[in-house]
């Protein structure tokens, strides 16, 4: 077994069962094949997604499981057909790792959305094997999957735009929310939240953060740059707000009433759902009434991704991380279940396996 381990090309930390605990971990990367990019991994954000996984939450998770699908790194080997990458550059890695590439889904650059998506941990891709996240040294991806990273971008931030960043981008430009003066309310202030904000005011918007914890204000505002923020359970403060919102996105993950906030939207108005609460329920005529639209979204395409990384480069948008060493991950994961994190764990790989 010692010597198995020996051969083995790649370092992790991975859970060995549904108790989700975390520890080191050896195995194999597959070689370079011609449309691949062999990456250095230097840092991996953590999002509630390895949570679930490395507890077997979904009941299919396979182990030993690496998770990690928010990956940031430096090109290290290309494959003969790749093109755009070279050794050196700074690239990410995000939600998944392949899909069929001739599908309707597909050739729209909605790979998110094509019926052989892989994920990147946790998946079984084309070859029968298992995927495994970015919480390890390297990685090896098909170019189609890889995103470069703009010249001066820290590495360390990048990580969460492939997931926290392209999941509230995403539908933020599918329904135009990107228009100067109008007004948006962004539901839940985590990982996701606080990205929908930095979004909202680089696009103009008029922003209002509506959360159920009043401690969340201060940073909301002061922190953030959001224009009001709006205590949920205060009916008052709700009821000032009815027919006012363009937009909403909706990034709260727990079971939460809908027509409340659906209400405080102006005719026309659209709500994007970005979490999986256990189920929605909704007056039709908090809809019909006002001609609005309760619309669901999940990460993003390859084209969509590259544009939102750009945009951020431009626009000095940063997520807002805690920086942490891979054997601190399993508190981290507790204080993540605990929503105490401002806003996003990102895992310094390069400085945790030396």
């Amino acid at each position: 077994m010692a010597a198995e381990s020996e051969s083995c090309n790649c370092d992790a930390w991975a859970a060995k069962d549904p108790s989700g605990v975390l520890s080191p971990y050896r195995f194999n990367r597959r070689t370079v094949q011609p449309d691949d990019v062999s990456l250095r991994i230097t840092h991996c954000g953590v999002c509630y997604a390895d949570v679930i996984w490395t507890r077997n939450k979904h009941n299919d998770s396979v182990y030993p499981l690496v998770p990690g699908h928010e990956i940031a790194g430096v090109v290290t080997e290309v494959g003969s057909d790749v093109k755009g990458f070279k050794a050196g550059d700074h690239v990410a890695v995000g939600t998944y790792v392949n899909s069929c590439r001739d599908c309707d889904n597909c050739n729209s650059f909605l790979e998110n959305h094509c019926s052989k998506f892989v994920f990147t941990f946790n998946g079984v891709d084309t070859d029968g094997t298992v995927t495994k996240g970015g919480y390890s040294t390297h990685t090896v991806v098909h170019q189609r999957y890889c995103y470069k990273i703009p010249d001066g971008y820290p590495l360390e931030k990048a990580a969460p735009l492939v997931c926290a960043g392209i999941t509230v981008y995403t539908p933020m430009m599918r329904h135009n929310m990107n228009q100067p003066g109008k007004s948006l309310g962004v539901i839940g202030l985590g990982g996701l939240g606080h990205m929908a904000v930095k979004f909202g005011k680089a696009f103009g918007l008029k922003v209002t953060v509506f959360s159920t914890s009043e401690s969340k204000r201060d940073e909301a505002i002061s922190l953030l740059g959001a224009d009001n923020f709006v205590l949920s359970s205060n009916e008052k403060q709700m009821g000032s707000l009815k027919n006012s919102l363009h937009f909403i996105v909706d990034t709260a993950s727990g079971d939460h009433p809908f027509d409340p906030y659906l209400a405080l939207l102006k005719v026309g108005g659209v709500m994007a759902l970005l979490g999986f609460p256990g189920e929605i329920r909704v007056h039709p005529a908090t809809l019909n009434l006002g001609a609005r639209s309760l619309s669901g979204s999940v990460t993003g395409g390859t084209k969509d991704t590259q544009e939102m990384m750009n945009f951020c480069a431009a626009n000095k948008i940063y997520p807002d991380i805690e920086l942490i060493k891979i054997d601190y991950i399993n508190e981290a994961l507790e204080r993540l279940v605990n929503r105490d994190v401002r806003y996003r764990f990102v895992i310094d790989i390069e400085s945790s396996f030396k």
